[in-house]
């Protein structure tokens, strides 16, 4: 037996997310070898799950908020779980006593239900694809995710609630359904596959989320192979040049045998790499093909350019409805120079991590003549 939820926003999304795990659930039992999956969670299920989790996440335990997942799956689902010797009833209250111990990223709580309820039956590393994850990442601050069915790296972000705020991922137009123009400007990076019939990854993903992890903020620009025009944009001397340019990632994509076993882990140790130079001051410069070029290096306006002075921001969230504001508006230093190296390269594309966690990717709208500046840290909770 349920008890009746009192947070709004868990009422609110609850329908959309039993729709997203249906359909994808639908979608992954289509691919070959498909495993086996849980089952969709109806609405009222996740709203109450939801309920306990955003209470839980407001108290605190010695001091400190709790920081834990949840799955919704039976032990059974599970790759070798860890079992409790009883079940625990899901309270607020047993959330926060077990927290301490569930803190490690990969860990999950296991959840069941029964007639009796929700309940906590232990732990999990490894959930099934398509599986209810429920992610308390701080006080008031709820993700809901699950687990990629054909690639692997980061689990997708469905909906991230804070507070009574909710926003739901638009998976389909990247909230830029009225906006075909805008669509058109959003990089080819932000859905890179690997090719040869192995897993697919979402390069750009797995780099926003190696930016945002050193939490030093930083600035990744994109520039088209074989080219030089983009130092026009940037104060010679480079400070730090890469030579010959490091391109494990584009060498490990290019590999005819993506099955192999450690492909998928070389691959992400290649993104950590990279990800980790923009923790220098300055920029970070790459090819297309995830070529190291150079980091720490200056931008400037193009000697003969002019100062960008508006932008379109959007997020890929429903709803969205997008906002023409002054660079200015949008965020500090890095913004402002990635917006001006986009405006003066419009070939070229600027990613863009805030030390609060704000993440952007900036590009070129050629048919609209501005810079389009598309939040994307719902995406990376």
């Amino acid at each position: 037996m349920l008890s009746e939820p009192t947070y709004l926003a868990a009422r609110m999304v609850a329908p959309d997310l039993e729709t997203h795990f249906a359909q994808h659930r639908a979608a992954a039992l289509l691919l070959p070898d498909a495993p086996a999956l849980p089952p969709t969670p109806p609405a009222a299920l996740l709203e109450a799950l939801i309920d306990v989790a955003f209470w839980a996440s407001l108290r605190r335990e010695e001091g400190r908020p709790p920081r834990i997942s949840l799955a919704l799956l039976t032990p059974e689902e599970a790759e070798q779980p860890l079992r409790f010797g009883h079940r625990l009833r899901l309270t607020p209250q047993s959330l926060i006593k077990l927290a301490p111990a569930v803190e490690h990223p990969g860990v999950h709580l296991g959840v069941g239900y029964d007639e009796e309820g929700l309940y906590l039956w232990g732990t999990a590393s490894r959930v099934p694809p398509v599986c209810f994850v429920l992610e308390v990442v701080e006080p008031g601050l709820l993700v809901a995710k699950h687990r990629r069915a054909d690639g692997f790296g980061k689990f997708v972000n469905v909906a991230v609630l804070r507070g009574d705020h909710v926003r739901v991922v638009d998976e389909e137009t990247q909230g830029l359904a009225d906006y075909p123009a805008l669509r058109a400007s959003l990089p080819n990076i932000a859905r890179v596959a690997a090719a040869h019939d192995g897993p697919a990854v979402d390069v750009r993903l797995e780099l926003a989320r190696a930016m945002r992890a050193h939490g030093r903020g930083g600035l990744l620009l994109v520039v088209p192979p074989g080219s030089e025009a983009w130092r026009a944009s940037i104060v010679e001397p480079l400070s730090y040049p890469v030579v010959p340019p490091y391109a494990l990632i584009a060498s490990l994509l290019a590999e005819p045998d993506h099955h192999r076993p450690d492909w998928p882990e070389n691959l992400l140790e290649a993104i950590e790499v990279l990800g980790g130079f923009t923790a220098v001051d300055g920029a970070t410069v790459v090819t297309r093909q995830f070529a190291l070029l150079a980091f720490g290096a200056k931008v400037t306006r193009r000697a003969d350019g002019s100062s960008v002075a508006q932008i379109l921001l959007t997020e890929p969230v429903l709803g969205n409805q997008a906002t023409l504001l002054p660079p200015a508006q949008n965020g500090g230093t890095r913004h402002l120079a990635a917006a001006q190296f986009v405006h003066d390269q419009p070939d070229s594309l600027a990613l863009v991590a805030s030390q609060d966690g704000n993440f952007t990717v900036f590009s070129w709208s050629e048919e609209l003549q501005l810079v389009h500046a598309h939040r994307i840290d719902v995406l990376l909770l």
